[in-house]
């Protein structure tokens, strides 16, 4: 949860989790298992997925052609489209699957670029969850939606498997507390509260961040 529409230590956060960035201290985990010093491809190969608040889809190609891209690399970052006819096949049948997830099972043969702004970012969270994640990393996935495309997205968001860890930059606090099992509020990049939701909202340093204190006039 982050105050501020763009996030400098919150992105900051994603980008040393998914190898853009080296800490300068300290270690990065992913159930024990150490990813400090990995290359992004090498981290996506551990289970880990990534969606950005610009929506970065292949416009001319189809919803289901974008799937099936994403679901090529078989959830470890490694191409096989020149492998077995079962590695062929799969893509498509996670495709569907995916496609029925995310809302657009309908919409497989549209091409990307005419689904609405909503439903592109309904498609990009397609292509993240495509890759079977253990970790998704959401960068404000209801930026720029209206109230009724935003609460598609909660719902579809809270339907995920809990086996997928959902770790969410968001500055819609509606959202964040509809979704969150743990929040942790940065304010200019730094730490300002932590802990369960209810915990959080009743943080007096998050309402006055958040709504001012009224001294303002």
């Amino acid at each position: 949860l982050q105050p501020d529409h763009r996030p400098p230590g919150a992105e900051r956060l994603f980008n040393l989790i998914t190898g853009h960035l080296a800490p300068n201290g300290g270690r990065v985990l992913l159930e024990g298992e150490p990813l400090t010093g990995l290359a992004p491809h090498a981290v996506a190969r551990r289970g880990i997925s990534r969606s950005f608040q610009r929506t970065s889809l292949f416009p001319r190609l189809s919803v289901g052609e974008n799937l099936r891209l994403a679901a090529a690399a078989d959830g470890r970052g490694s191409w096989n489209v020149f492998g077995p006819v079962a590695r062929l096949v799969a893509p498509i049948a996670r495709a569907r699957e995916v496609a029925e997830q995310v809302g657009l099972g309908e919409r497989l043969a549209e091409p990307a670029g005419r689904l609405s702004y909503g439903e592109q970012r309904q498609l990009e969270l397609g292509i993240a969850l495509a890759t079977a994640p253990r970790l998704l990393l959401l960068d404000e996935p209801t930026a720029g939606m209206s109230p009724e495309e935003t609460q598609r997205m909660t719902r579809m968001l809270a339907s995920l498997p809990r086996e997928v860890t959902l770790l969410i930059i968001e500055h819609d606090m509606d959202v964040v507390f509809s979704l969150a099992d743990r929040i942790t509020v940065l304010h200019y990049g730094e730490v300002l509260s932590e802990g369960a939701p209810d915990a959080v909202r009743a943080d007096p340093r998050v309402y006055e961040v958040y709504l001012g204190t009224g001294d303002e006039g």
